[in-house]
């Protein structure tokens, strides 16, 4: 089947749906694959610390191999700024690449990559040289976009942490060839139009993170999507202090109560209810176990700063998330990385998972600071889908359209 694309039909706004084709729907047996992936791993002294993004990829990759196809496998790593330098090489993944494929990989410079790619036989591949050597990947340029297109028969793009960036590699390329989602993208991109386009119902969206202003367009959207959104962290403190909670020496943002009363008004024009803590942590030092005590979250001492929500929100969040079918997570509830400031997030997390193993819900979180507290929490392997991608899960968030995503929207030539 082909893939929605994450546009729908919710309380009387439309935009347009498309389709898009997954490498599952290509006849690919002896066709060789321009595969853009996102290999941008850490790596500590000149080796990979953490395979996660290698292992997942080439999972995808394998039953492609096996069907008979090759691959050239283009990717990014860090910012060289457009020049090459030897501390962004993409050479120090290969043997990695390797392990996870379980098949010898070869290396080429993108100078190189045409005659390489060329001898490819069918079950072989080819991993490129960092995209971002080349000043005209960041540009979207059109001439870098052929050199790549050359290097195969069919474009497939498994890169959705890189698709809210029109480069040569994620753009341009696009309308050159044929063009389909990876198996990466593809379980991205269903996952996440499940969970905001259509969504069982009511469905929940969790907003955290320190400030409205950085989250305006992700709130102002979801309200019109969701039918009650949960606000922590210190977000939720700009909301209080709108509503005059006296915040002490807590982080929140007093520029914002005019975007905050116009994401009011627009989740109640549209039904959505907005939950805020009832209660708070509050402590007189920002460390981890410094001493706290829980106040209503409407009477913050004016010598101490709310680091957490306290027991009281976490019980009625918890009454909002048992009555949902869908959960959509982005952003922690409080000081998540010292504890105790850790306790309403790790709670939350606990019940989301176990709702979601229970079978009543679907729960899909995203972005780096909640993929690391659902981490620390142990269950990120029991939500339904945890989106690694930050930048392209926000602007996802905020009702974008992404270039790499709208340009295999538009390639019909598959």
């Amino acid at each position: 089947m082909g893939l929605f694309e994450p546009h729908g039909r919710h309380r009387g706004r439309h935009r347009e749906a498309a389709v898009i084709r997954s490498v599952s729907d290509v006849e690919a047996a002896g066709r060789r694959l321009v595969v853009r992936a996102d290999l941008n791993v850490p790596m500590e002294g000149g080796r990979v610390s953490d395979a996660t993004r290698i292992t997942r990829f080439a999972e995808g990759m394998k039953p492609l191999l096996a069907r008979g196809v090759s691959l050239v496998i283009l990717s990014h790593f860090g910012r060289p700024k457009g020049k090459p330098d030897p501390a962004f090489s993409l050479r120090p993944l290969r043997d990695d690449l390797a392990r996870a494929l379980g098949c010898p990989v070869r290396f080429a410079t993108l100078d190189a990559a045409a005659d390489e790619a060329a001898r490819l036989n069918p079950g072989q591949v080819l991993l490129v040289e960092n995209l971002r050597f080349e000043p005209g990947e960041e540009s979207n340029d059109k001439a870098l976009a052929r050199r790549l297109a050359a290097l195969g028969d069919v474009y497939v793009n498994d890169a959705f942490s890189c698709a809210h960036r029109a480069h040569a590699s994620t753009e341009a390329i696009a309308h050159l060839m044929p063009g389909v989602a990876g198996p990466l993208m593809t379980e991205e991109l269903r996952a996440l139009t499940q969970a905001l386009e259509q969504p069982a119902r009511p469905s929940v969206a969790i907003v955290g993170g320190s400030k409205v202003s950085t989250k305006i367009a992700v709130l102002k959207n979801l309200v019109g999507k969701v039918d009650h959104l949960i606000v922590g962290g210190g977000m939720a403190n700009t909301f209080l202090f709108a509503e005059g909670a006296p915040m002490g020496r807590s982080l929140h943002e007093a520029d914002q109560i005019g975007t905050v009363r116009e994401i009011r008004a627009l989740a109640a024009q549209s039904g959505c209810s907005i939950h805020l803590p009832a209660d708070a942590v509050v402590a007189r030092a920002f460390e981890a176990h410094a001493a706290c005590e829980t106040v209503p979250a409407t009477a913050c001492p004016a010598d101490a700063m709310i680091l957490d929500a306290g027991p009281q929100a976490v019980a009625e969040f918890t009454t909002v998330l048992e009555g949902a079918r869908t959960i959509l997570w982005n952003g922690p509830l409080g000081a998540f990385e010292m504890p105790p400031f850790d306790a309403a997030t790790m709670a939350l997390a606990r019940v989301a998972a176990e709702l979601t193993r229970g079978g009543t819900c679907v729960s899909v979180a995203g972005g780096g600071d909640t993929v690391a507290a659902l981490n620390a929490a142990g269950v990120a392997d029991r939500f339904t889908y945890v989106s690694t991608a930050g930048g392209a899960f926000l602007e996802w968030l905020e009702g974008r359209t992404l270039p790499g995503v709208a340009a295999l929207m538009q390639n019909e030539r598959v």
